[in-house]
């Protein structure tokens, strides 16, 4: 039931989601930063522990950054993986640091999410 919530929380949200197994992935328009106003996909491997804990971080189609899956550099550099989800999708490392301090919501989460793309 926990991952049904991330998806139900994710409709409420406005977002169209497909749902495949633990993989959930919806279009996403990208608010802010270099990628703005740029149509993309964007998924998560939800696990059935939602909301204790978050996803990992987003995978991403079309790719938008260069692949460097060394952490040898901050973000946004480093840590862009090739998706092992989907194909031809990128995964961002970006893990939600402080989630033990939020109200545990998919808003929230979605918030980092926008943090990640400001932050370009």
């Amino acid at each position: 039931m926990p991952r049904a919530d991330f998806v139900d929380q994710l409709r409420k949200l406005g977002y169209s989601v497909a749902v495949d197994g633990d993989r959930v992935s919806f279009a996403y328009k990208i608010p802010v930063g270099k990628f703005a106003d740029k149509e993309i996909q964007l998924g998560f491997q939800v696990a059935d522990d939602f909301p204790l804990n978050p996803p990992g971080g987003p995978h991403i189609s079309a790719q938008l950054l260069p692949i460097h899956p060394q952490n040898d550099v901050p973000h946004p550099a480093g840590g862009v993986h090739p998706s092992p989800l989907w194909t031809n999708w990128q995964y961002w490392s970006r893990p939600y640091s402080n989630w033990n301090q939020t109200d545990k919501t998919v808003a929230t989460y979605m918030a980092h999410i926008r943090k990640l793309f400001e932050t370009q």
